[in-house]
């Protein structure tokens, strides 16, 4: 294993080299000491804030998001503290087409996308990156907790990091071998809490040691996604009905719904057994939302699309865990490769809450083997029927 910007011992540049590194500062607290850290480390680091809004005011204020003119402000005067250059780059045309454009167009395709996961791929490891590596840059730098290994072969690996509590590997298991090539995540080998991050920051003199970390969608303003895609996709009535067909309700837009939602259905009346009901299926073909029981929900397969490898593609079959949001656990499942557009997943147990257009991410141990976006499921009561 070699020390390259990125693995467990690379904070030292390798073997006396000084990179010249762009970090990525959205104006919170773990993007400064990740900006730090790779300064402190003997790197040449340019800060830049990226603008992803043309109207900043519209996304989240408050210290909540990465997108506002005050996070801006934040990541400067960080850079100042640190002592590097820093430079804010308009990418809102870019981040409207491949982000929210997106995000509203998957929802109104009766999906699910995750928009940080996109926002990685399209944006910091493929619009940033790219304009950074023409610009005479070895890697860009963010604060994500995620851990790059470079093999003694040369080929290189994305692992979780160390403190499975802050774990965001998910959400970069879209990145492939040549944007690994160029990553540095500081963070993602420190076995430390939050507060010792915000201790850290507070240490080197950072203002934003106690701001609030982000929450939700940045570009969604006041967290209300529904209403967000009533503005933009208009209301349209249709209705609920049970697993026969029964109407059991109204909606105004089954772009608001997800595979798995139990809140906010708004059935005048119970299920005869008296059990809650939940989204099983959305049909934007006919403005339909279908509800029923949670057992109905289980999914014992599903195809996925798209596939994004860290490193060398498998050809075969494999057992793996698996991964399908960003905060939640993992599953033993069996992959296999279906060409190169193509994978199919049969999960050990049955698994809920699994909807088209998320992310699977799967992992070797804590190696991210690669992602795909979930196409279609197969349910368990399904199988049966049959």
């Amino acid at each position: 294993m070699t020390d390259f910007p990125g693995a467990p011992d690379s904070q030292a540049p390798r073997k006396g080299r000084r990179l010249r590194v762009l970090a990525a500062m959205s104006g919170g607290v773990d993007s400064a000491v990740a900006a730090a850290r790779a300064a402190e480390a003997g790197h040449d680091v340019t800060g830049v804030h990226l603008a992803l809004s043309a109207n900043p005011q519209s996304f989240r204020t408050g210290a909540r998001g990465c997108c506002t003119i005050e996070d801006s402000r934040d990541a400067r005067r960080a850079a100042d503290v640190i002592g590097i250059p820093f430079y804010c780059w308009d990418l809102a045309e870019r981040f409207r087409e491949d982000v929210v454009e997106d995000f509203v167009a998957e929802y109104q395709a009766g999906r699910t996308p995750n928009p940080c996961l996109r926002c990685n791929e399209k944006i910091k490891f493929a619009a940033l990156l790219d304009k950074a590596l023409a610009l005479g840059f070895d890697a860009v730098c963010t604060g994500h907790y995620a851990t790059v290994v470079v093999n003694e072969d040369g080929t290189r690996e994305l692992h979780r990091a160390s403190d499975m509590a802050k774990d965001q590997s998910y959400v970069l298991g879209v990145l492939d071998e040549r944007q690994l090539a160029h990553a540095m995540f500081p963070l993602g080998d420190t076995i430390t809490t939050k507060e010792e991050i915000r201790a850290e920051a507070e240490r080197r003199g950072l203002a934003v040691a106690k701001k609030p970390d982000s929450h939700d969608i940045c570009f969604i303003a006041d967290g209300d996604t529904q209403g967000f895609l009533a503005k933009r996709l208009g209301r349209a009535e249709g209705d609920i009905v049970d697993e026969s067909g029964t109407k059991v309700g109204t909606h105004e837009g089954a772009y608001g719904f997800t595979i798995g939602q139990r809140k906010g259905l708004r059935i005048g009346h119970p299920a005869p057994d008296g059990k809650p009901r939940y989204v099983l299926d959305i049909s934007p073909v006919n403005n339909t939302v279908t509800v029923g029981p949670a057992e109905a929900l289980d999914v014992i397969a599903l195809t996925a699309i798209k596939p994004r490898w860290c490193g060398v593609a498998p050809t075969e079959p494999g057992t793996y865990t698996a991964q399908l949001r960003a905060h939640g656990g993992e599953t033993p499942v069996t992959a296999e490769p279906v060409g190169d557009s193509e994978l199919r997943v049969t999960f050990t147990e049955p698994v809920r809450g699994v909807a088209p257009g998320q992310a699977i991410v799967l992992y070797d141990g804590t190696r991210v083997v690669g992602s795909a976006t979930i196409a279609a499921t197969e349910r368990a009561a399904l199988r049966a029927a049959q």
